[in-house]
């Protein structure tokens, strides 16, 4: 049975790593989804694929976001959620009631956007953002 051809294909051989189905379904799972935490991803990923293990799913994205094609973020007293939106210094929005999240274009455009009042000495290259607030919904629903 060869390898899948598929553009994640390809960007998983670009990136040097393994090409496997669960891989491949992995990385089309997160582009296609929003924001997804492991569980959603898993359950994506089986899907597509059938059984896989969540230890599996764990080193797939770890092995993944180490590569950048995806990329991981951890709201305060959230999950780590991912997305394949990488590369292009955005941010987030995170409503404090459900916990939806929301991709928010870097103002600055140039990253880090933010300049610290001390870098202790650290070559600074990345700032990440996260604004919080009640989303439209949550809003509604308060009022």
């Amino acid at each position: 049975m060869s390898a899948p051809r598929t553009p994640a294909a390809e960007e998983l051989r670009g990136a040097g790593l393994r090409v496997t189905a669960a891989r491949v379904a992995l990385l089309e799972t997160v582009r296609d989804g929003d924001h997804l935490d492991v569980e959603t991803i898993a359950s994506g990923v089986r899907e597509r694929v059938g059984h896989v293990s969540l230890q599996a799913v764990y080193e797939a994205l770890h092995a993944l976001t180490a590569a950048g094609l995806v990329r991981r973020i951890e709201p305060a007293g959230s999950p780590a959620r991912f997305e394949g939106r990488v590369g292009d210094n955005h941010h987030h929005v995170v409503c404090r009631s459900c916990g939806v999240v929301a991709d928010v274009d870097c103002a600055a455009g140039e990253a880090p956007c933010l300049t610290a009042s001390d870098d202790h000495g650290f070559s600074i290259d990345e700032a990440e953002v996260i604004y919080w607030g009640l989303c439209p919904a949550c809003s509604a629903s308060s009022s």
